[in-house]
């Protein structure tokens, strides 16, 4: 793959042109390419995706994803009721599982996550999906304009905390917002944007 003029932008072999973090792993260029920043509202991969975003704290992305077929095994693919259902010793077997990562209050904060989400007044999806923001009007030009947390994100983590979710901070929801497609973080140039700049006739003008 070659680089193109801005240093956030790789084009791959294929000859498309994505954000460079998408574009060196095969496994990351799956996720940039088919998940991260497209729309999801399953209720099912929204809980995952809360749950995962808590085990990446402090981890790159990629130890995640290659580790996520094994998460979903031991999370009873993620459903919400089962992992609930979830005991101690359900805790001890995972701590002693090198697919995973072992980290007590991670693995207790997915349990916990599960049954603070079947207390719910309301469903997952429509929790999570009123605190996106209005749609980009273009989409940033390069990775320094990609904010690592925004008053959505914030008043997302500070409204989940209060519902007893855990490890869901506010950098950690901005991801989720990112990876549920809440926002289109895709830079300009990227095939996956889909903001498009303003036609110039819509932009202000002075007198």
């Amino acid at each position: 793959m070659s680089v193109i003029p801005s240093a956030d932008l790789l084009v791959g072999d294929d000859g498309l042109t994505r954000c460079a973090w998408g574009a060196k792993d095969p496994e990351y260029r799956r996720y940039h390419d088919e998940e991260w920043g497209t729309p999801q509202h399953d209720p099912v991969r929204l809980y995952e995706k809360v749950c995962l975003e808590g085990f990446q704290a402090g981890l790159s992305w990629i130890t995640i994803l290659r580790r996520r077929p094994a998460f979903r095994e031991v999370f009873h693919g993620f459903d919400v009721e089962q992992v609930a259902a979830m005991t101690e010793a359900d805790v001890e077997r995972l701590l002693a599982d090198a697919r995973i990562i072992r980290h007590r209050g991670k693995i207790e904060a997915a349990i916990q996550n599960a049954r603070a989400t079947l207390a719910l007044e309301v469903p997952l999806e429509e929790l999570l999906w009123s605190f996106a923001p209005s749609p980009r009007t273009a989409p940033p030009r390069s990775f320094a304009e990609v904010p690592a947390t925004t008053p959505e994100s914030t008043a997302m983590s500070k409204e989940l905390r209060r519902l007893g979710f855990r490890f869901v901070g506010p950098t950690t929801m901005y991801a989720l917002m990112q990876a549920a497609g809440m926002v289109d973080d895709h830079l300009s140039g990227c095939f996956r944007a889909s903001a498009q700049p303003a036609p110039a006739e819509a932009l202000p003008t002075t007198a």
